[in-house]
């Protein structure tokens, strides 16, 4: 069995760098793992360094760089590796709260035993979000303590079958007491020992403003601190704390009896210092650390340990093996410091304790456990079945809410952007998001009479009709105080407005908004002809194909239909190659919105031109974006030039509802069932199927987020996000009745 290790790694200076090469070596020295050779590394560097790496380091990361993630799948997955660990601490990744690590996961093509160094009980929607999707793909999930356990459960949903316990290991390192001292010229000294990466929630105050009350007995104490600043401390703040901990020192009068030796020291020199020490202390200031790795060495070295109880701690220091004071309590601390140098008898029972039971986990035991692990989840795997059926799980989506959409809606139409989930009222309002609003509202009205669909209704569509000018063009923007922004908007917002208003006429709820929208609609139609925009014409043709489903003898709105497809297939063969096939010579935004147009005017032309462009083009389209058996929208941050390379990031909602509603129509136009995966494939992009593998959609306030970024998601939730969603989820419910019906016809 081989195994590939994911983490941070030594000459890096991180704790995570340690636990992941002690636990290395532990897992390539236990049984049944045929020697060095069967285990290999892929290290994580961090902001811009690199190391000089020893041999078993086969690859590296770049935090930062998405696209190391994605080639680090690709190297495991020919590596021969059986098996993946990953050490997960949420800094150690890239992106908005180290998500880069999940499309790397996802990719993996062998099982997954993830370690997590952090399981947080009040996480960020981020942060949750992250660690779900990690559990979800890992096999198995170890942490270090019972209380890591139970929040799982509680907190992630995790069945308890896939947690397992397993402590953190601790060097089969001793030394002498009375030698080490020597060692350190501290023979005649009672010596306190705090060490680690040194930052404000260690408390180190704490055991500092505790000291002159045990100084004033105990003259030949002294307290080290051992450790460097933590790198993202000093990233932001600089040596500020450590500089407040010197002049603390000075203000307290305890210069001769504290050391502060700013280093990262090796493992063996560390245990030399513990093994020196009388007490060991961890005074941090809260109790949110489910792991603490100084702790496990302290206990392994047989310390005398006192220490807050954060959750680690008071699960480690039970039964006799430390002794805990309550968080910022200095009183509680010194007391303590004075009954343990009191008492010699008492202090030796707590090293014996800690010492026994840092027996049971040192290195090679814990490897020992690992490689176990790993043995019998590789044994356990079961064969791949190809799924070949089409299948759409409704049960699987989440409830089809307007909450979100309601809250963004006032009297004046829909706000174009959110805070979050909260309304920006800054931004005012647009008249594509209105005109999106319209649409959907009249497609969940069609489908449920729901009446709160029936109630916005005419909201939007009166914004619609205020943003009208005389010459039927239409203005865009409107503050919030109902100032007009612009004379006229662009040719995209008229064109989506025409695909609402022509919806409208198909689907009207009743005869007074048919009239309005007609009026509306046809005191804009001299202007559709005079469109240049191509994005605009495609959404006009959808717009003037929904209105002809209702009105299929209007000889004139065909023949408009038809000039406006001219101009489409025009562009499509000016720019069309043996290995382009497109409109343009790019990928740019909203592009499924071209085929689909194709699509819906094959419908009404009967011209086998059209159909047969609207199919290649969507077949091109699909190649480029579903070619990883997931929807990878064209970012908007670079746009995808011909012969070049396409972004990844700045991904749209607006893009996955164009795929989706381009899938259902092509499904609709040729009963292809193959045709409805793909468009479940394309609305999963909103529940994370996606290339950094998290959902988009906030199930807390029914919104959806505003797109991928480089950093992560765009958390902000604003009308056009949720509006695509939305929309998109009403297709998925159509194009299931659809799908049923023509299963049905067909029995």
């Amino acid at each position: 069995m081989k195994i590939s290790f994911i983490g941070t790694f030594p000459p890096r200076e991180c704790g995570i760098g340690t636990f992941t090469k002690n636990l290395f070596d532990a897992v390539v020295a236990a049984p049944g793992i045929d020697g060095p050779n069967k285990a290999i590394v892929v290290a994580i560097d961090d902001n811009g360094q690199h190391y000089d790496y020893p041999k078993e380091v086969k690859l590296t990361i770049r935090q930062e760089e998405q696209g190391d993630y994605l080639e680090a799948a690709s190297f495991i997955n020919i590596s021969g590796a059986d098996i993946c660990v990953l050490q997960h601490e949420f800094g150690i990744f890239g992106g908005q709260n180290g998500i880069y690590i999940l499309p790397l996961l996802y990719r993996l093509k062998i099982p997954l035993i993830v370690t997590l160094h952090t399981v947080l009980k009040n996480p960020s929607y981020n942060e949750r979000a992250v660690m779900i999707e990690i559990c979800k793909i890992a096999q198995c999930v170890v942490v270090m303590s019972k209380t890591a356990v139970d929040m799982l459960m509680e907190e992630y949903g995790v069945a308890e079958s896939k947690i397992r316990q397993i402590a953190h290991g601790v060097p089969d390192i001793q030394f002498d007491q009375l030698a080490a001292k020597k060692e350190f010229k501290l023979s005649s000294k009672h010596v306190l020992l705090t060490f680690g990466f040194i930052g404000r929630n260690k408390g180190i105050e704490i055991a500092l403003k505790a000291l002159p009350a045990v100084v004033a007995r105990y003259p030949q104490l002294v307290y080290i601190v051992l450790g460097k600043t933590h790198p993202n401390v000093i990233r932001h703040a600089g040596e500020e704390y450590r500089i407040y901990l010197l002049g603390l020192v000075k203000k307290l009068g305890i210069e001769k009896h504290v050391i502060f030796m700013n280093e990262f020291v090796d493992q063996t020199e560390l245990f030399k210092y513990l093994s020196a020490s009388d007490i060991y202390i961890t005074p941090y200031t809260n109790e949110a650390q489910i792991t603490s790795g100084t702790l496990s060495y302290a206990i392994g070295a047989g310390s005398a340990v006192i220490s807050t109880p954060y959750w680690h701690a008071a699960e480690l220091l039970s039964e006799g093996r430390g002794r805990l004071f309550p968080f910022n309590d200095v009183q509680a601390l010194s007391d303590i410091f004075l009954d343990l140098l009191d008492n010699p008898d008492t202090m030796k029972e707590l090293r014996n304790n800690a010492y026994n039971y840092g027996r049971e986990i040192t290195w090679p035991k814990i490897g020992a456990k690992y490689a176990e692990l790993a043995e019998q989840i590789v044994a356990e795997q079961p064969d791949v079945q190809v799924e070949t059926e089409t299948i759409l799980d409704l049960l699987a989506l989440p409830p089809f809410l307007l909450d979100h959409v309601q809250r963004l809606t006032d009297d004046t139409g829909i706000i174009q952007h959110a805070k979050y989930g909260i309304p920006n009222l800054k931004e005012g309002y647009c008249l594509d998001d209105n005109a999106r609003a319209l649409l959907m509202v009249l497609m969940t009205y069609k489908r449920n009479k729901n009446p709160l669909a029936l109630k916005l209704s005419p909201t939007y569509l009166s914004y619609i009709n205020y943003m009208q000018n005389p010459d039927g063009a239409f203005r865009n923007f409107l503050s919030f105080n109902r100032n007009f922004l612009d004379e006229v908007g662009s040719e995209d917002s008229f064109g989506r407005t025409i695909w609402a208003l022509g919806y409208l006429l198909g689907n009207a709820p009743n005869d007074a908004y048919y009239q309005t929208g007609r009026e509306i609609f046809f005191d804009a139609s001299p202007n559709f002809v005079k469109l240049q925009s191509i994005r605009s014409i495609a959404n006009t043709m959808v717009g003037i194909c929904y209105y002809l489903k209702s009105n299929p003898t209007d000889d004139g709105m065909i023949e408009v239909l038809r000039q406006l497809t001219n101009r489409l297939m025009a562009d499509y063969k000016l720019n069309r190659t043996d290995e382009w096939h497109w409109y343009e010579s790019l990928l740019a935004y909203d592009n499924a919105f071209l085929p689909l147009a194709m699509l819906h005017a094959a419908e009404f032309l009967n011209n086998e031109n059209v159909n047969q462009i609207a199919l290649e083009s969507m077949d091109f389209l699909s190649g480029i974006t579903l070619k990883n058996g997931y929807l990878s929208i064209v970012g908007n941050e670079k746009w995808y030039q011909k012969d070049g390379e396409s972004s990844m990031f700045a991904q749209q909602p607006l893009d996955a509802l164009a795929m989706v509603l381009m899938f259902h129509q092509a499904f609709r136009l040729t009963s292809d069932q193959a045709y409805v995966q793909q468009l479940n494939t394309c609305f999963m992009w909103f529940l994370g199927e996606n290339d950094l593998r998290i959902s988009l959609y906030d199930f807390e306030t029914k919104g959806c987020c505003d797109g991928l970024e480089r950093y992560g998601v765009n958390r902000n939730q604003g009308a056009e996000s949720t509006l695509a969603y939305l929309i998109s989820h009403l297709s998925v419910l159509e194009a299931f009745e659809e799908l049923t019906k023509l299963k049905s016809a067909h029995s």
